[in-house]
Order: C-alpha cells, then sequence, then structure tokens
C-alpha cells in the first residue's frame, strides 16, 4: 500500500511543478483562465474561474495513477471537468498524451497556437519524478485497491493562484492570502465506509528565490487504516502508533486551565458574524483569518491553530478529504458543524465525522458534494470536546446554524 501513497506523492510534485511552471510567467498566464460555466461555479463567488494548471493537474493524476494502478483512474473524482475553450471558441478535452509531442500538439490548440509556451508546459507534464521519503519504506500494510476512492482537487484557492500576490506576510505564521495559501489536494477514501484512509497535501508555494524568483514547496502525508496512523510530521516514524505518540505531544485544556483562551481558530474571510462573536470570546486574539479550505485546513496540520471552522456549506469533499485523512493519522479528525452544535453530548453518540461516498440527497451539481453542515478540523478530540462546550455556551440556539 506504501506503493499507492509513494504514487499520489510523486504525482502531487509533478502536480505541483505544474503550477509552479504556469505561473512562472505572467504573459503565459493570462492564456491560461477561462472562465466557469453555470453548474461549475462556487456560489460563494461571483466568479469562480478554472485554469488550464487546474485541468492539466488533475489529468495528470489521474492517467498517473491510472497507468501504474490499473482501474484506479476510473475512481478518482476530482473539481474540474477536462474540457477547455480557447480564445476562438473551440473546445479540447485535456488529456495526458503518450508522447511529449503530441501533448505539445494538444496543449497548442488551447494555447491559441503559442507553441513556445506549450513546450514549456508539455516538458514539465512528462518530466520523471523522483519522491523519496524512508517513512514510506517502514509502511507495510494492505488495502485492498477495489476499496479506493479518491478526491483531487487539483489547485485549491484558484482565487489566490490567480491573484499570484507573493509579498504577504505572515501572522504567526499564518498566511491570510497569497500563493502560500494554494494546495493540491488529494484524499484516498473507503468506497464502502466513506472513511478517509490516505491524504497528500502539496503546497507549491513555501518559499521564493527572491534571485530567480523561483519557488519551493513542501509535501505532507498521512495514513489511517486498521489501527495503523502514520504521517509525515512525526519527528521519527517508529512502530509505534502514531495516536498514542500525538496525543502525548498535543496540549490539552485542562494543562492551559489557567488561559483565559486556550483555544486558536482559523477561519475564512467570508465566516457569519454570529460565529466570529463566539469565538472571540472563546479564542480571544488568536483568531487567525486565511484564504483556501486546503491550506486552512494545513494550518491545523501543522499545529498553528487548534481549530479551522466555518459555518457554510460552500467547501465539498475534495477541498476535505485529504487533510481529513492526515488528521485522523494524527488523532483528529474533521466533523459535521452543524450536527456537532444539535448533539446532546449526554446521549454518548459519537461526533459526526464526515464522510466521503454519499453524495447530498436531491443536490445537483457541485452541490452534491459539498459539506453541508459545515465542518470542524481538529487535531485532538479532548481539545474538540472542550471547544464545542464553549462555543456552544456562547451561541445562542437561534445563532448555531442559521
Amino acid at each position: 500500500m506504501s506503493d499507492i501513497l509513494r504514487e499520489l506523492l510523486r504525482v502531487s510534485e509533478k502536480a505541483a511543478n505544474i503550477a509552479r511552471a504556469c505561473r512562472q510567467q505572467e504573459a503565459l498566464f493570462q492564456l491560461l483562465i477561462e472562465e466557469k460555466k453555470e453548474g461549475e461555479k462556487n456560489k460563494k463567488f461571483a466568479v469562480d474561474f478554472k485554469t488550464l494548471a487546474d485541468v492539466l493537474v488533475q489529468e495528470v493524476i489521474k492517467q498517473n495513477m491510472e497507468n501504474k494502478f490499473p482501474g484506479l483512474g476510473k475512481k478518482i473524482f476530482g473539481e474540474e471537468s477536462n474540457e477547455f475553450t480557447n480564445d476562438l471558441g473551440e473546445k479540447t478535452v485535456i488529456r495526458l498524451c503518450p508522447t511529449e509531442e503530441e501533448t505539445v500538439d494538444l496543449l497548442n490548440k488551447v494555447l491559441n497556437g503559442n507553441r513556445l509556451a506549450s513546450e514549456a508546459l508539455a516538458k514539465v507534464v512528462h518530466q520523471d519524478i523522483v519522491f523519496i521519503d524512508p517513512a514510506l519504506d517502514l509502511i507495510e500494510i494492505n488495502i485492498p485497491q477495489d476499496i479506493l476512492g479518491i478526491w483531487v482537487d487539483p489547485i485549491d484557492s484558484t482565487y489566490q493562484y490567480i491573484k499570484g500576490s507573493a509579498d504577504i506576510k505572515s501572522n504567526q505564521g499564518i498566511f491570510p492570502s497569497g500563493l502560500q495559501c494554494v494546495t493540491i489536494l488529494i484524499g484516498v477514501y473507503d468506497i464502502h465506509t466513506g472513511v478517509p484512509l490516505m491524504g497528500v497535501i502539496n503546497q507549491p508555494f513555501v518559499s521564493q528565490d527572491l534571485n530567480t524568483l523561483r519557488w519551493k514547496g513542501r509535501c505532507h502525508w498521512g495514513l489511517s487504516y486498521m489501527g495503523t496512523n502514520i504521517h509525515s510530521l512525526l519527528p521519527s516514524v517508529s512502530g509505534r502508533n502514531s495516536r498514542e505518540t500525538q496525543s502525548q505531544e498535543t496540549k490539552t485544556p485542562s494543562s492551559e486551565a489557567e488561559c483565559p483562551h486556550p483555544f486558536s481558530a482559523v477561519i475564512s474571510t467570508s465566516e457569519k458574524e454570529t460565529i466570529k462573536t463566539a469565538l472571540s470570546r472563546v479564542c480571544g486574539e488568536r483568531v487567525f483569518r486565511a484564504a483556501g479550505a486546503g491550506y486552512k485546513s494545513l494550518c491545523v496540520v501543522l499545529g498553528l491553530v487548534d481549530i479551522y471552522i466555518f459555518s457554510e456549506d460552500t467547501t465539498f469533499k475534495w477541498d476535505s478529504c485529504a487533510a481529513h485523512a492526515i488528521l485522523r493519522a494524527m488523532g483528529g479528525g474533521m466533523v459535521d458543524l452543524k450536527e456537532c452544535l444539535e448533539r446532546n453530548p449526554a446521549t454518548g453518540l459519537d461526533l459526526p465525522q464526515l464522510v466521503y461516498h454519499v453524495a447530498n440527497e436531491g443536490a445537483a451539481g457541485v452541490d452534491q458534494w459539498a459539506n453541508k453542515g459545515g465542518l470542524i478540523a481538529y487535531r485532538s478530540r479532548k481539545q474538540l470536546e472542550a471547544f464545542l462546550g464553549l462555543l456552544i455556551q456562547y451561541l445562542g440556539p437561534a445563532d448555531a446554524h442559521t
């Protein structure tokens, strides 16, 4: 099974190279943007865009996985359609061709005859990538391939990707906007139970060389299956269950009892006022705003904040699956906010974890796969329970999810 995870990491790095290559020249980049059509739009944005980078990344992931693991490509689902229309109104289905030259010819149609740009992109698409992580060699686990489904968000935070701000300053390590908020998300789940099993988050734009203006990225991963929990953030990966290791490292509210605001949270800039007001009472000044659902989840994975909370229904399965899998491997998870607020802890019901295999009834288009009740991402169950206890106190019953 480490072979599938290793290949996902390899293709995520290839995807990051594509994302970086598409951003390298501004003149080229302007050719790549196409407005999304009705039915594909995220209703959160008045104008929503897809880019050739999005479509290329998604197709490269699909076809690389299919080549290595026949049958798996058909079980990879993502945000983007693979159809692109150029300035002349000519529609082209983007795919990874067998040879670099064929890919050049295909991209040339999309890029209105810009052969130099097409050749530069095709070179990156066909470039061989070697991804080495010694921790992967320690994973000896067999997950049947036929139970796996994969959600891909080829470029999360497309608006920040298009805007391309490189000079945003972080606030205690958290970037409110900019290229650092862009992520490539690959989440693997059990098609029968909907439980996330493996996750890869690739951050293509982490640091920039001021001389060459070239970007370097980083990649994080996690695996959680049948009692085996392992992730890339462990200081040293051993045979021990990382869930046990993590629970010892994670601070609990009781150890911070003297602190009036023991929690920190990251939120969307569009979060509701009622939630923001309640959070200011729970977290004080430790509420951070950031772009990108994938990036906000990553802030929790990295321990920059305790909680990512979002009350709207405008994140989707491809936004949350990757981080959810990594958080599970760390002893955390991702739950439905609405159900948490309506839950009676006295009944002993388990927390409503998000699942990834069932579409929303009566919904059409992308809304079929929306996280309808909002979400909370967390690293520690004890922390989540204590956080929810405080949040519910400060939210009136009518305010909880209106």
